[in-house]
């Protein structure tokens, strides 16, 4: 089985950031909207939308639009194959 460093290296880019890893723990209690994200992380709409692109992008966040605003919730299997990918890694099970 070939590996795909590419994606690995996505969920790695993604967590390798203090803003976006405080992103996450925001959504550890549900789904968001950016306009709240914005306002409880304190930065430009712009800066999100940068921080949430890569965090979509290494699939542990999924998001979904609603008017003119996105909402974004922490993805189940994209954070499974992210604790997986780690477990792979370092071989601690």
């Amino acid at each position: 089985m070939e590996k795909d460093y590419e994606a690995r290296a996505k969920v790695f880019k993604a967590l390798s950031d203090e803003r976006r890893q405080r992103i996450m723990e925001l959504l550890h209690n549900g789904e968001k909207c950016a306009c709240v994200l914005t306002e409880e992380m304190d930065m430009p709409q712009s800066s999100l939308s940068y921080h949430m692109k890569i965090l979509c992008e290494s699939g542990m966040v999924a998001s979904r639009e609603e008017g003119k605003w996105t909402h974004y919730r922490i993805d189940r299997e994209g954070s499974l194959y992210a604790m997986a990918l780690l477990r792979e890694i370092t071989g601690i099970e």
